[in-house]
C-alpha cells in the first residue's frame, strides 16, 4: 500500500485538468486515485474520455489511462475515495464556488485553479514563495464551514505570476505605482492551435475579466489576515492591459515601476537572485531551486528559450533598465500552465501538507 495522499482531480479532462496529470505522474508525495468531469465522460476510462483532446506535449500516463471517470456532481462518493482534491472544473462561478464547499464540508481539502473563491474573505489565495503566511487564514474558514480538515485553497491568476514575485522581491524600495502589459499565450484559454486557427498570426487585445485580475490580484497577495480575513494591500497601484499572442505556453509581461527609495539596477538584480521563500527552505518536491533568473542578454526572456526554466516554476526576467518616466522597467516571463496554474496549485498543495492542513484522511 503506497504512502502518498491519495488525490482526486476535478475536472480533470481538461487542459488544465490533464496538466496535473502530467504534473503528478512521478510525484513523491502524491497519487492520482480519482479523476472526476462532467457527467457526459462519467462511467469512461480517463483514455476514452479524453480521447484525441490530450493537449499535453508528453504521452497520457499509463497509470491513469483505466481510471474509470466519476461524475464530478456526485460529491459524497468521489470525496470517498481521496485524501484531498485539485480543482479544475469548468462551470460558472457560482457553480465552482458550490461545490468546492460542498467538497470541502466532506472534510475533504480542495486546493482549486479556479478563480470563483479567490476573493472569499476567509479562503487563502496564495504564491507560496510570496505569502504562505496567509494559510492561517484557514482555521477560520474551517470554523465557517463547520469542518475539521475540510477547507478550499486557491492560486492566482496565470497572468501575474511574470511580474508579482518581482514586485515583492524589491519590497524593501516600495513600489508604489506600476503599469504591466501582459502577453499571454493561448493554452490560457484552454486552447492549441489545432482548436484556435484564427490565433496564428494574430494578436488580441481583450481578454475577458483578465485586466481587473492582474491589477487587484497581487494587492490580496501582499495583504494581511485581520479579523479572520484577508485584508488586501493598498500599494502599489497596478494598472494593466492584457493582450493574447499567437503562443503557445508562456505569460510575457512588460512592466515600468515607480520605487520610493532609490536602488541601483546591480541592487535590483541582487534581490531577485537571491529571492526564496518557504517553498525553497522547505525543499518542497516542485520548488524551483532558484525561483527568479535574470537573464543579461537584450534579447531574453523568450518563451521558446525560458518558459520551461526550472520545469516552468521559475520566473525568468530581463530588460531590467531605467525609464524616462518610471523609475524602471523590466520584462518578465513564467509558464502559465505550471506555475501559473496546475504546477502552483501542486506547489500549494505541497505547502499545506508540510503546513499540516493536508494530511491521511
Amino acid at each position: 500500500m503506497s504512502n502518498k495522499l491519495k488525490v482526486g482531480i476535478l475536472g480533470g479532462t481538461g487542459m488544465v485538468g490533464q496538466r496535473f496529470i502530467s504534473l503528478l505522474e512521478e510525484h513523491p508525495w502524491f497519487e492520482v486515485t480519482v479523476i472526476a468531469a462532467s457527467p457526459r465522460s462519467a462511467g469512461k476510462t480517463y483514455a476514452e474520455a479524453v480521447g484525441d483532446r490530450w493537449k499535453m506535449t508528453t504521452p497520457m500516463p499509463e497509470a491513469v489511462k483505466n481510471i474509470v471517470v466519476m461524475n464530478v456532481n456526485e460529491v459524497e462518493k468521489v470525496a470517498a475515495g481521496v485524501d484531498f482534491v485539485f480543482s479544475a472544473v469548468d462551470m460558472t462561478k457560482e457553480e465552482i464556488k458550490k461545490i468546492e464547499e460542498e467538497y470541502a464540508k466532506t472534510e475533504t481539502p480542495v486546493v482549486s485553479n479556479n478563480s470563483a473563491h479567490r476573493w472569499t474573505p476567509d479562503v487563502p489565495m496564495v504564491i507560496p514563495e510570496v505569502n504562505p503566511e496567509h494559510m492561517k487564514v484557514i482555521e477560520f474558514q474551517k470554523k465557517r464551514l463547520g469542518t475539521t480538515r475540510g477547507f478550499i485553497a486557491v492560486k492566482p491568476n496565470c497572468s501575474i505570476q511574470s511580474y508579482a514575485p518581482i514586485l515583492t522581491a524589491w519590497k524593501e524600495f516600495e513600489p508604489y505605482e506600476a503599469v504591466a502589459t501582459t502577453y499571454q499565450a493561448i493554452s490560457g484559454a484552454g486552447k492549441t492551435f489545432k482548436d484556435w486557427p484564427e490565433m496564428e498570426g494574430n494578436i488580441i487585445p481583450y481578454i475577458g475579466g483578465e485586466e481587473e485580475k492582474s491589477e487587484k490580484e497581487p494587492l490580496r497577495i501582499w495583504g494581511e489576515i485581520k479579523d479572520g480575513a484577508i485584508v488586501p494591500a493598498t500599494s502599489p497601484v497596478i494598472t494593466c492591459q492584457c493582450i493574447r499572442v499567437p503562443v503557445l505556453n508562456g505569460h510575457t509581461a512588460a512592466v515600468f515601476v515607480k520605487l520610493k527609495k532609490k536602488a541601483t539596477k546591480e541592487q535590483l538584480i541582487e534581490k531577485l537572485v537571491n529571492f526564496k521563500g518557504a517553498p525553497q527552505e522547505l525543499s518542497l518536491p516542485s520548488a524551483p531551486k532558484q525561483f527568479i533568473q535574470y537573464l543579461e542578454e537584450d534579447n531574453r526572456p523568450q518563451v521558446t528559450m525560458d518558459v520551461d526554466y526550472e520545469n516552468g516554476m521559475g520566473v525568468s526576467v530581463g530588460r531590467l533598465r531605467e525609464d524616462a518616466v518610471y523609475d524602471w522597467k523590466f520584462v518578465g516571463l513564467s509558464h502559465n500552465t505550471v506555475r501559473g496554474a496546475a504546477g502552483g496549485a501542486v506547489l500549494c498543495a505541497e505547502l499545506l501538507k508540510a503546513q499540516g492542513y493536508i494530511e491521511k484522511k
